[in-house]
């Protein structure tokens, strides 16, 4: 079978496992003409364990009208409070409100090395330190304090 060209691709966060075709995911696909309802369908099922968290997920379409999808690994602050033994709900805003003033939680660099690991092939980072360091800087706009544990 010949290997089908990819006409173009569409990056949405969608809550796990609760896909429907409304906002975001009904106007990203319906514009370009693809299965809004097979997509919630196999989404859904891909993502039941994961429920709660925010997913990033590339959707690439081809020609034909179908389409392949992949999930990655939730955004930083997702991690972030939840090591900070913050509320993760979407959409909450448990972040700090004046960053570098308040602050709302605190995370060791373990944690952050832990979530680097996870985090590791959605970042732009070249080595595991870099890494650690977006974190770093991701805490402290969130008003999240990084405090000395471990190597």
């Amino acid at each position: 079978m010949a290997k089908k060209k990819p006409q173009g691709s569409i990056k949405l966060q969608v809550l796990a496992g609760s896909a429907t075709p409304a906002r975001p995911v009904g106007p990203a696909l319906g514009v370009r003409g693809l299965n809004i309802g097979a997509f919630c369908k196999e989404f859904n099922a891909a993502t039941q364990d994961l429920k709660g968290q925010t997913i990033p997920v590339v959707v690439t379409y081809y020609a034909d009208k179908s389409f392949t999808f992949e999930l990655r690994a939730p955004p930083a602050s997702f991690f972030l409070k939840q090591a900070a033994g913050l509320d993760t709900k979407p959409d909450l805003g448990t972040g700090a409100k004046t960053p570098g003033r308040e602050v709302v939680g605190q995370v060791t660099v373990d944690q952050l090395r832990e979530i680097a690991a996870k985090k590791m092939q959605d970042m732009n980072a070249a080595s595991m330190h870099g890494a650690v360091r977006m974190l770093e800087g991701s805490a402290r706009s969130m008003g999240i304090k990084v405090v000395a544990g471990g190597g």
